[in-house]
């Protein structure tokens, strides 16, 4: 299998290259999500103009990204988006738009190809009651179907993105039919996090006792997906050493396997108004490292502590469940943006196949109960409880031995090929 240019080698690893850029050009939206995380909807005070878009991506490319992902709200809703894709196009980055397509006309479309968009990724979270109802407008199921069969059309690379919540499970075998029948050749797939209109309507949470199910139904559909020439892109909050490690995030090679959090390492998030982030879903109190209309992007992205905190990570920073863990040196917490969201600082993910496998070894299981909702603003996190209660219907059994190095059961871990 060929590499993707947003693959990482060895040396964008050792010079912290932010080798894929996720921008969102504009908070301007078409849809009424339930979960979305920035709240999109109204444009920001003072989004950047043309001219300092364009030196974005001129700096982009001097920093040495090889892909640009632009995100919204809905990025067809900035009149230059064109000219973005074809800057970003010129500079040699592969541009990809990720869209929720209810207004993706044939003609924004044929025009984002023409500037040399090479791929379209199409947010779908259900079937078309539940799409429906999460995203907040009749039919919009139907219409992200269609823009995935129309961005095959034009001959360019379609996924589908799904966020998986509280009632998504059941969805996921037709989900993957329809998908499939559209053209999607990806699914990228996600856990609803609990940040902005998701800690309002916090009922769409999976909890995470809930993966005991979820990853076995993920296993099977990635493999049922293959057959069909639909590969399953599992993302930085999904998974984390279970049985199923190798195959979802290695795409079968065992050699691959969760490496820490890239935020600030080879990944970077801009926000519409010019402020940078070392990941793109974090928080802007406390991981915006500056802004574009202030310093030097470069400048920005080498010197800014808030966008260095992945590249000191150590197990220091660990607490809860995750400072014991066999993992911990390696997993570092697992996704900062999931666990930050629930307590207000990274480093005690509950979200973690390993973790439920063992606790429920121990006949125990873990829900997250929101305490403070959150602010009104843009990427604003609330509070969550972290509850650890007994199985029900096992209270009273005795618990198996904790698995450690010695117990067995655990993955064997290999460096990956590329050093990291």
């Amino acid at each position: 299998m060929s590499r993707a240019v947003r693959d990482r080698e060895t040396d964008d690893f050792r010079r912290n290259v932010p080798v894929h850029a996720v921008w969102e050009i504009t908070l301007a939206c078409d849809l009424k999500c339930r979960h979305c995380g920035s709240r999109a909807g109204a444009r920001r005070d003072r989004e950047l103009d043309t001219a300092e878009c364009l030196e974005v991506v001129a700096a982009l490319a001097r920093l040495g990204t090889r892909e640009l992902s632009l995100i919204g709200g809905e990025a067809y809703l900035r009149s230059d988006w064109i000219d973005i894709i074809r800057a970003a196009r010129a500079a040699g980055m592969r541009c990809a738009v990720q869209t929720g397509g209810r207004n993706l006309t044939e003609a924004r479309l044929a025009a984002a190809v023409g500037a040399g968009l090479q791929a379209v990724g199409v947010s779908i979270d259900g079937l078309a009651p539940l799409h429906d109802e999460l995203r907040g407008v009749p039919g919009s199921f139907s219409r992200a179907i269609d823009a995935v069969r129309r961005a095959r059309a034009h001959g360019i690379a379609a996924s589908v993105n799904t966020q998986i919540g509280a009632r998504t499970m059941d969805d996921l075998p037709a989900l993957l039919d329809a998908i499939a029948a559209a053209g999607a050749t990806h699914w990228q797939i996600q856990l609803t996090v609990a940040m902005g209109n998701a800690v309002d309507n916090d009922a769409v949470l999976l909890q995470p006792y809930q993966l005991l199910e979820l990853m076995p139904l993920l296993d099977r559909l990635y493999r049922e997906g293959l057959d069909r020439g639909l590969l399953m892109v599992v993302g930085n909050n999904i998974g984390y050493f279970g049985p199923f490690e190798h195959r979802l995030r290695g795409v079968g090679d065992e050699s691959v396997h969760w490496t820490g959090c890239a935020a600030g390492q080879n990944v970077i998030g801009l926000e519409a108004d010019g402020t940078v982030k070392g990941c793109p879903s974090l928080r802007t109190s406390g991981y915006a490292g500056g802004n574009v209309r202030d310093l030097r992007l470069e400048d920005i992205w080498n010197h800014a502590e808030e966008i260095h905190f992945g590249r000191l990570a150590t197990v220091d920073a660990l607490w809860g469940f995750c400072r014991t863990c066999y993992y911990a040196d390696v997993c570092r917490g697992g996704c900062t943006w999931t666990a930050d969201s629930l307590f207000g600082r990274p480093g005690n993910n509950p979200y973690c196949h390993h973790r439920a496998l063992e606790l429920d070894r121990r006949g125990l299981r873990e829900r997250v109960v929101k305490k403070r909702e959150a602010p009104g603003a843009p990427f604003a996190i609330g509070e969550f409880e972290l509850i650890v209660e007994p199985v029900p219907g096992r209270e009273g059994a005795s618990p198996a031995p904790p698995v450690t190095a010695a117990t067995g059961g655990l993955i064997q871990l290999r460096r990956r090929r590329d050093g990291a």
